[in-house]
């Protein structure tokens, strides 16, 4: 199937787009790997909850990941937490990746920003 003829095609209705509540990235145990770690409460108990990257013809600035969740059939409406997590090789932006879930998108940088860090420099006062 070609990519014009794949993107025509109907969207299949047993995977949507679910609601994430964190999303980080942490590093691997090989330098300059990365892993996207998504957890939330799924909607239904049996419902399969996977990250499912976008696809594109050029690397954008942040890489789109969908949050998706797929029923084997009947669901059983009782919600349920989850976490998933998904190697970022192959699937990174210039700045980062986005997670996108069923109401808000979360732009996240690779390599990640260190929690306090700022973009000036501290520089050290002579005494």
């Amino acid at each position: 199937m070609k990519t014009a003829a794949f993107l025509k095609a109907p969207s299949a209705t047993s995977v949507k787009l679910i609601n994430f509540t964190r999303a980080e990235v942490r590093p691997g145990f090989v330098p300059n790997t990365w892993f996207l770690i998504v957890s939330g409460t799924k909607p239904y108990v049996n419902m399969t909850v996977e990250l499912s990257p976008l696809i594109y013809v050029r690397q954008p600035e942040y890489w789109g990941i969908e949050v998706i969740g797929r029923l084997p059939g009947i669901g059983i409406p009782m919600t349920a937490p989850y976490s998933v997590s998904i190697p970022l090789d192959g699937i990174l932006g210039t700045k980062g990746i986005e997670v996108i879930g069923a109401s808000k998108r979360q732009k996240i940088p690779v390599p990640p920003v260190p929690t306090g860090a700022s973009s000036k420099k501290r520089v050290a006062k002579k005494k």
